[in-house]
């Protein structure tokens, strides 16, 4: 897209990505820009592990699109691994444009570049208009997922 650059997320970009987390009918129920600094250290590890990339889209440098990007090798498939897709967000006045699904598309082309076997995601069940956005990039609807809160 003309304008758009995809690169990997700084320390000072963290504040702009807690606001995209917190503008969506999910975040805006568990996420906050009130308290930064567990997005910070959360950040700190996330920076730390070669097995991690969060990445921004960015208009002008400025963070308009993120989402994280997680290589995680297994035993099974034969040794496989595999690239998680997480938290993709598009800020509100570039949704509707494509930014999204050329996000997607750039984690799964740099999942391929790694060798992984597969591309995987979770959406929330009440998510019905991701879920097509999904489907329309690929993604097929294959596992139905848990979780135990802590």
């Amino acid at each position: 897209m003309p304008g758009i650059t995809v690169r990997r997320a700084r320390r000072e970009d963290v504040g702009t990505i807690v606001e995209l987390l917190v503008d969506d009918q999910l975040g805006a129920t568990r996420d906050s820009a009130d308290d930064l600094e567990p997005y910070l250290r959360a950040f700190e590890a996330i920076d730390a592990d070669p097995q991690q990339l969060l990445l921004v889209a960015t208009d002008d440098d400025e963070p308009v699109a993120t989402l994280q990007l997680t290589f995680i090798p297994g035993l099974a498939r034969r040794g496989a691994l595999r690239g998680q897709i997480e938290a993709v967000r598009v800020r509100a006045d570039h949704r509707g444009a494509g930014l999204g699904g050329e996000l997607v598309r750039w984690a799964i082309d740099e999942s391929r570049r790694r060798g992984c076997a597969l591309v995987q995601l979770t959406s929330d069940t009440s998510r019905t208009a991701a879920h097509r956005f999904y489907e329309r990039l690929g993604f097929t609807a294959s596992h139905t997922g848990f979780k135990l809160r802590l």
